[in-house]
């Protein structure tokens, strides 16, 4: 790792070095803060948990080749360099700050109440048919993960795409005071997280904050047809780039085609061309996201055969709408997250009409199949006061597309078996069920499924829905 000696890291963190001055040169391989992660001469970082203190692991680091630590506490005898500083925390964001300045790479900072992580890995897969990327992994994106994504980043890599997720006030300026970006994306204000930040008004605030630390010099790419983020007026007076589905803004989709489970295909519009592409992943919110690449892409110059191709390459992640081809069953696994938006938007693949597979994404014709569309709902997290309406709101929609099957499972998830029954009519076919755990659930799995159904899995990750997805596709 380039400017990383044990000398380097003791002066950014503001520390005190302890041990053999021999080692003060030294330059560390990576900064873990999992001792199972340590190679040769990595820096552990012993973090305190609210379970777990990860002082307790410094031995097992060093056994297995850590060549130094940073502690909050005085290590006695211990035999091997440290370095002392008053909170790990806040000295890996020093540390990352530090060496992200000593990094020639492109920052592309991405936030928003939904898809981030789909617009993530969008972004990703385009500018890697020209760039070498380094991307966010996994939930690598608050105050901990930005910091050991950023320690990932080599000479090698010319562009880091780095997802930047909030909570509460005062986030995103600690955020971005380390991943200071180049181009700024935002893909969307909606009520993720209300429950701190109180207003849609307030969510705008934060995530917007980025801005005070991106490049002056950088790119802002906001989505246009959103209501919140039009209004957005620079303080640095950078003049925003917009993408969305209006004709006006300088990168927008026409010609849009659900193909169902198969993906969707558009043509997609920027200043100076036009071209189709199709998505492999089904959903209208990726056409938000492939634009959202194609701002990125042109303001690194990109052609367009290899936008296109690189958004024809995405294959989708674990848990985020990963379409799975079980014996018995389809299975959308959407279980990483959930929010009302994202809720909605899992909701309308659902209910697409091509579920039968009348064309697939190639045009061939293929014989129709009923099969029934189920839904398997759980709670939604940080909602605040609205929560149970929120939720209720949820269950209204599944009536109005006519899902054939609802279960929720769930405290919260009650509300939308109750917006769900108070909103279907008598002719309506549409079976709810509410369960209060997913062992009440999984007791009563194989009476409500049938062979063949298409079935959307959906909660916040809190609600450890994965494993409903394993016992569908048979992996547990």
């Amino acid at each position: 790792m380039k400017h990383m000696t044990l000398k380097d890291i003791t002066i950014a963190c503001d520390g005190i070095f302890y041990g053999d001055p021999a080692f003060y040169n030294k330059s560390v391989s990576s900064v873990v803060r999992d001792n199972r992660h340590v190679e040769k001469d990595s820096l552990f970082v012993a973090l305190r948990g609210e379970r777990v203190d990860g002082h307790s692991f410094i031995p097992k680091a060093i056994k297995a080749g850590a060549l130094s630590v940073l502690s909050e506490e005085v290590l006695a005898d211990a035999g091997f360099p440290y370095i002392l500083v008053p909170c790990c925390i806040t000295a890996l964001k020093d540390l990352a700050t530090h060496y992200l300045k000593h990094m020639s790479v492109k920052v592309v900072g991405i936030t928003g109440s939904a898809g981030k992580t789909s617009t993530k890995e969008m972004i990703a897969s385009v500018l890697s048919t020209r760039y070498s990327v380094l991307k966010t992994e996994g939930n690598y994106n608050n105050h901990i993960g930005l910091p050991l994504t950023i320690f990932r980043i080599r000479e090698e890599h010319e562009i880091a795409v780095l997802e930047m997720g909030i909570n509460d006030f005062g986030d995103m300026s600690y955020l971005a005071q380390m991943a200071r970006p180049d181009i700024c994306v935002f893909t969307n204000i909606g009520v993720a997280h209300i429950e701190q930040l109180k207003t849609r008004d307030g969510i705008l605030q934060e995530k917007t904050a980025m801005l005070y630390y991106m490049n002056p010099k950088g790119t802002i790419i906001l989505n246009g047809d959103d209501d919140k983020l039009i209004t957005v007026r620079p303080a640095n007076q950078i003049p925003p780039t917009y993408y969305g589905l209006d004709e006006k803004w300088p990168y927008y989709a026409t010609q849009i085609e659900d193909k169902g489970l198969r993906g969707i295909t558009a043509t997609f519009h920027t200043p100076t061309s036009t071209f189709d592409a199709h998505i492999s992943i089904p959903g209208k919110h990726m056409i938000y996201n492939a634009l959202a690449a194609l701002g990125v892409a042109y303001a690194f110059d990109m052609k367009e055969e290899d936008i296109r191709r690189g958004m024809e390459a995405l294959k989708p992640l674990p848990g985020r709408n990963n379409l799975i081809e079980a014996e018995t069953y389809t299975i959308i696994d959407d279980c990483y997250n959930a929010n009302p938006d994202s809720v909605k938007a899992a909701l309308s693949v659902l209910a697409s009409p091509h579920l039968t597979y009348g064309e697939d994404c190639k045009g061939i014709k293929m014989p129709a199949i009923a099969r029934r569309t189920v839904a398997i709902l759980g709670d939604m997290g940080e909602l605040g006061p609205q929560a149970e309406e929120m939720h209720r709101e949820i269950g209204e929609l599944v009536a109005r597309l006519q899902i054939d099957v609802l279960i929720a499972i769930g405290r919260l998830a009650k509300e939308v078996a109750k917006g769900a029954s108070q909103s279907i009519s008598p002719q309506d076919t549409t079976l709810i069920h509410h369960f209060n755990t997913k062992a009440d659930y999984f007791a009563q799995q194989h009476h409500l499924l049938a062979k063949g159904d298409i079935i959307l899995v959906k909660a916040s990750n809190s609600k450890g829905f994965s494993e409903i997805v394993d016992r569908l596709a048979d992996k547990a």
